[in-house]
């Protein structure tokens, strides 16, 4: 069996995404190929939408874009939206890929792919499975336009939203958010410290409270902040560990400003984030669905920074709801709690007991049996 997965390069996460489906698809003995679906436009065409999509994060355009997409969305209830219309402009090229590669089932994991495969579906070509894969906890502007044979949302406390939003309820399946197969396995946090000090390079003690600062794949957020305040609320000297992903700015930065302090350690893009994860007491990250997802699943206790305005702003939201995570966007606030989450044994286990009970190991697994028992 032949797999598609459709992914878009708009941050990382969904390429991780799609990565953590196509490896469980594979040892299940599939073909699966991960396909850019802007570079049907060309590879030009890709890449400005990767960077307006970093530019907007960055400025307050994202968030005002959201609110207009909610707005025109219920607006389009009936014609067709100029986002649909947009990505409808690839669909023949997507459609010839497919036929021509022979593949029996596609997977999207962007809204994008999504609108240009309901396109061809609505013109009765293409009919092959396809599943969407929503990589947010909550429903999204201009979903209501695709046409899946099967929507898969992140948890069942998410059902009526999205059939609010128009998506009929016996289509969605809520398996959760696929991620890495690391993300569900933890190693002794003394361990993994070692292997860190040893793969970095840095002299630092083992014992004292490890924090860890993710600001997504573009390098979001008041960084700067926040280790200042670990290093003046703490009584004892923190380690602080921050992945800037692949903002060099942020980079050279923050190693500038912290170029006297041996306890603060800036990195770039990395792979050993389930390592890191493992390493450190306590996770600050945006809340994006796919690095929140990843911290459940690895049972660190974690707190939410300022959201990119829009469905990062509903994910905090439910995190904070179920006892997941502790969101706010006071910096003061937010290192008073994670001081809170390593000194009180109770409060930490509360957090991490509630993301146990809410993270989701069976995704791939299920999504795995929804291709097959759908293709055969």
């Amino acid at each position: 069996m032949k797999v598609l997965i459709l992914s878009c390069n708009t941050g990382e996460g969904h390429n991780s995404t799609a990565n953590a489906i196509r490896s469980h698809l594979m040892s299940s003995g599939m073909e699966c190929t991960i396909k850019d679906t802007l570079t049907f436009l060309g590879k030009k065409a890709s890449e400005r939408v990767s960077d307006f999509y970093i530019y907007s994060t960055r400025s307050n355009l994202f968030g005002h874009i959201y609110q207009f997409g909610n707005t025109i969305s219920e607006v389009f209830d009936r014609l067709k939206s100029p986002v649909y219309i947009w990505n409808s402009t690839y669909s023949r090229k997507l459609e010839g890929y497919i036929q021509n590669n022979g593949f029996d089932a596609v997977i999207c994991v962007h809204l994008f792919p999504a609108l240009a495969i309901s396109s061809i579906r609505a013109k009765g070509r293409c009919l092959i499975p396809a599943i969407f894969i929503m990589t947010d906890y909550t429903s999204i502007p201009f979903l209501n336009e695709t046409e899946m044979d099967y929507y898969v949302i992140p948890h069942e406390h998410l059902i009526e939203e999205f059939v609010t939003n128009g998506i009929p309820r016996d289509k969605l399946r809520p398996y959760g958010i696929p991620v890495s197969d690391d993300f569900f396995t933890r190693a002794p946090k003394t361990e993994s410290r070692k292997k860190i000090v040893e793969t970095f390079g840095w002299e630092v003690p083992l014992h004292n409270n490890w924090f860890l600062i993710m600001t997504g794949s573009m390098g979001f957020g008041d960084t700067q902040g926040i280790i200042n305040e670990l290093i003046f609320q703490s009584s004892v000297r923190p380690e602080i560990i921050a992945v800037c992903g692949r903002n060099k700015d942020m980079l050279e930065n923050l190693k500038k400003d912290n170029q006297d302090l041996d306890n603060v350690h800036p990195i770039g893009f990395t792979d050993n984030i389930p390592m890191l994860m493992d390493a450190c007491d306590v996770l600050f990250t945006k809340p994006g669905g796919i690095s929140s997802t990843e911290a459940i699943s690895k049972g660190i206790p974690l707190i939410h920074t300022a959201p990119i305005p829009g469905w990062e702003t509903r994910n905090a939201e439910f995190f904070h709801y179920h006892g997941m995570s502790y969101s706010s966007t006071d910096i003061r606030e937010q290192v008073h709690i994670a001081l809170k989450l390593c000194s009180e044994p109770e409060y930490r286990k509360a957090m991490t007991g509630a993301q146990s009970l809410n993270a989701k190991p069976d995704t791939c697994h299920n999504i795995c049996s929804l291709i097959t028992d759908r293709v055969s």
